[in-house]
């Protein structure tokens, strides 16, 4: 099959939902649509608006093959999200991972639950880990369980309502879900005991085309017949796509938006601390990669109730009046996730600017302690919204001592997911460099920062 021109990216993250357009052969964003992804707080439990997403899907696919014409569809999501199918629909509402309702089995799935040896994944809170949400569902909802017919991480689940295909995938099926032993390449051993095998498709590549969008479909939206669809990806994965193979290894990619997310490509996994939420993801090539992250966009929101860009005078008044956040401001999750965020004064008393800087240095300290979980890389390269923050990139660089770039591409994740149907990415080698952070009591700073989160 020809390589597609025009490639539709439905990208499903936490917080909004976009349908791009990208040209393959320039990497040019054609077109976007976007909406945020609102949670359903209705019964059973709060859940995904998968049928508001469906209709944003066919109404934007719609207007970018009327704009430009479509040649093929990618997907990527974030993930701790799967859908029960039960033959053509679901069996139960898409879980929120945020819902707390996984707890109420805590300790039986703490028994159930592989070893961290195997897993590479750590206990998380609430649905963060897959398996405890399945774990919980299988338990509360016994007679919607056992209608299971198929279970699909989300981007499968998409491409399984385009296409009519299932599918399972490894970089959904090994982002700390407790479902995957990344070592052995393989269902970890709670799969296999919990009985949940044979629903689980056949695991394909993410580069795979599925197969083509279901003719009653592309009637209704408008689009080509045999429009080929990709298996999907997991978002911080679809971020690593672009440079895989482009980087002296190791490399450190960082995706940025709801989480924060340090990649080491070719990184060691020795160091990974399940008590610190580091963990292996598995690339698309279905390798382990050392991964340590916390919800930064989520805390820089709660730090920063309106954004305005710091001047240098910003940055020099909050380093030297030692104006500092201390982690955590996102519970539970992070390096920090068991201490309670707060500031070392009154944050309201602030001007907007000087607030705006420290929460940006805030963002890079933690960065930076998440590397010494998954490894320092040769280079990094920060993706997505932050990659547009300068006090974050520049206070990254002097806190790492190693090149620090901003993606030419400020969302990475669309960029890689439209990788997935082959070449490689224009931008990857022309990502902008960050001077390192020269503001005199800086290193000084870092270090009482580093003394209060551990006192």
């Amino acid at each position: 099959m020809p390589q597609p021109r025009h490639i539709a990216v439905i990208d499903i993250g936490k917080t909004n939902a976009k349908v791009v357009l990208i040209d393959a052969l320039t990497q040019a964003q054609l077109g976007a649509h976007s909406r945020p992804n609102a949670v359903l707080r209705a019964a059973p439990y709060p859940h995904a608006d998968v049928e508001g997403l469906w209709r944003f899907i066919g109404e934007s696919l719609a207007a970018l093959e009327a704009a430009h014409g479509i040649d093929g569809i990618s997907i990527t999501t974030h993930g701790a999200t799967a859908a029960l199918v039960a033959g053509d629909e679901l069996a139960l509402p898409v879980l929120d991972y945020e819902h707390d309702g996984p707890e109420e089995s805590h300790a039986e799935y703490g028994q159930a639950r592989p070893d961290f040896s195997e897993s590479l994944s750590p206990r998380l809170p609430n649905g963060l880990n897959l398996g405890a949400q399945i774990f919980w569902q299988a338990r509360a909802f016994p007679a919607q369980f056992g209608k299971v017919t198929a279970i699909l991480a989300y981007p499968q689940y998409w491409a399984w309502r385009l296409t009519g295909v299932v599918a399972s995938e490894v970089t959904s099926l090994g982002c700390h879900t407790d479902l995957w032993a990344p070592d052995q390449g393989d269902f970890s051993s709670l799969v296999q005991r919990q009985g949940w095998r044979p629903l689980f498709p056949a695991v394909k590549p993410a580069a795979s085309v599925l197969g083509t969008v279901l003719p009653a479909i592309a009637d209704q939206i408008g689009l080509k017949p045999d429009l080929p669809v990709t298996c999907g990806i997991h978002d911080s994965n679809a971020s690593l796509v672009p440079h895989l193979g482009r980087h002296e290894t190791p490399f450190t990619i960082i995706s940025t938006g709801t989480w924060t997310i340090a990649m080491t490509v070719g990184g060691d996994t020795a160091h990974l601390d399940q008590n610190r939420d580091s963990l292996a993801n598995v690339d698309a090539h279905g390798r382990p990669v050392p991964t340590a992250r916390f919800m930064g966009g989520r805390e820089f929101d709660a730090l920063v109730p309106q954004i305005s860009p710091p001047s240098a005078a910003d940055i020099a008044a909050v380093i030297a009046g030692d104006i500092q956040a201390l982690p955590s401001f996102a519970p539970g999750v992070g390096p920090f996730g068991g201490s309670e965020g707060r500031w070392t004064l009154d944050p309201d008393n602030l001007p907007a600017g000087q607030r705006t800087a420290a929460a940006s240095l805030y963002l890079a300290l933690v960065a930076r302690e998440c590397l010494t979980l998954c490894g320092l890389g040769r280079s990094i390269t920060i993706e997505g919204p932050l990659s547009r923050n300068e006090v974050f990139g520049a206070a990254l660089a002097r806190l790492t001592g190693v090149k620090v770039f901003a993606s030419a591409d400020s969302t990475g994740t669309s960029l890689g997911a439209s990788l997935l149907f082959g070449g490689t990415s224009a931008d990857a080698g022309e990502a902008r460099p960050m001077a390192p952070l020269t503001v005199e009591g800086f290193d000084r700073y870092a270090e009482r920062w580093r003394q209060r989160t551990r006192a």
